[in-house]
């Protein structure tokens, strides 16, 4: 365990280092700067500009300072607003975290009982219905739902509020984010389930006269999750990566718009910082749910 576990963490210290090295010369090869705009200052004024933020060295020597920064637990401050960037990042974090917690619950619950739901009534209306709702959710991306669903009950409807999406309206945000992942789910649980309720112990414990709710949530449920268990990590991954958008169209303040407004207004320390938080987090996210695996079937090894 030990040993998995250290393997596993140096792996993903690679990964976000490799993360870190794509986007800084990515974003140093594109032409234009941060004070490459419509109303650039002076001259003078972004020659000092250039000088405090260390734009004006060579690109190499610049990477050596910021590896240094983040070694250190500074990630700058905003070449745009001038505030520290990880209060920035925490701040909006934590709305983020409350709408992504909210979306991965709603999709593995939802996924979890539809699936189960859809296999035991195989062949039948239910069944059909889920599966082509499932489809259909899966065809669609996350940013056009989110669109759709601020068309329809913000402007057509007037339910909740058109410019702004305060924490007691998170359901449109979480319903654009959960569909595409709960569909998803719903179809792994149904398959998983058809073959575990066909193996040789469901029938052994019908036989035995086990209760049918216990065979179906004791046995056949818990060998069906491993699946979905194994999606969870890229499922996190995907509702975060996903709320980039969804938070820039329903207009909520969290970590996602942050990104989006730093791509905008090439905020590079802006978008580095938030580049490595989100890849630490995808990453933290797939070791969870590896570990997550030894607590549902003790039957699997690390080694």
């Amino acid at each position: 365990m030990t040993r998995y576990l250290t393997k596993r963490i140096l792996l993903a210290v690679l990964t976000v280092f490799i993360i870190i090295c794509i986007t800084f010369f990515a974003m140093n090869a594109i032409p234009g700067g941060p004070f490459n705009s419509e109303k650039a200052p002076s001259p003078e004024v972004k020659a000092m500009l250039l000088k405090r933020f260390n734009l004006d060295k060579p690109v190499l020597e610049q990477f050596r300072i910021y590896l240094g920064n983040i070694v250190r637990g500074d990630f700058g401050i905003s070449l745009k607003t001038g505030r520290d960037i990880s209060s920035t990042i925490f701040e909006s974090f934590s709305v983020s975290a409350r709408l992504g917690i909210a979306a991965v619950a709603v999709a593995l619950v939802s996924g979890l009982i539809l699936g189960s739901l859809a296999a035991l009534m195989r062949n039948k209306l239910a069944d059909r219905i889920i599966i082509f709702f499932s489809t259909l959710f899966t065809a669609v991306p996350s940013f056009v739902l989110a669109t759709l669903l601020l068309l329809v009950f913000s402007i057509k409807l007037g339910w909740v509020p058109v410019w702004s999406v305060t924490q007691t309206h998170y359901t449109l945000p979480v319903i654009a984010l959960s569909l595409y992942p709960m569909a998803y789910i719903t179809r792994l649980t149904k398959s998983s389930m058809l073959d575990a309720l066909g193996q040789d112990y469901i029938r052994t414990a019908y036989s035995k006269g086990v209760a049918g709710w216990k065979v179906i949530f004791k046995h056949a449920l818990r060998n069906a999750i491993i699946p979905v268990i194994t999606y969870l990590g890229p499922m996190t991954a995907y509702i975060i990566t996903g709320s980039l958008v969804v938070e820039s169209v329903f207009t909520i303040g969290g970590l996602g718009s942050k990104f989006v407004t730093g791509i905008t207004n090439r905020d590079y320390p802006m978008i580095m910082a938030t580049t490595i938080f989100l890849a630490s987090l995808m990453v933290m996210a797939n070791l969870v749910s590896d570990l997550i695996y030894k607590a549902v079937d003790p039957r699997i090894t690390f080694e």
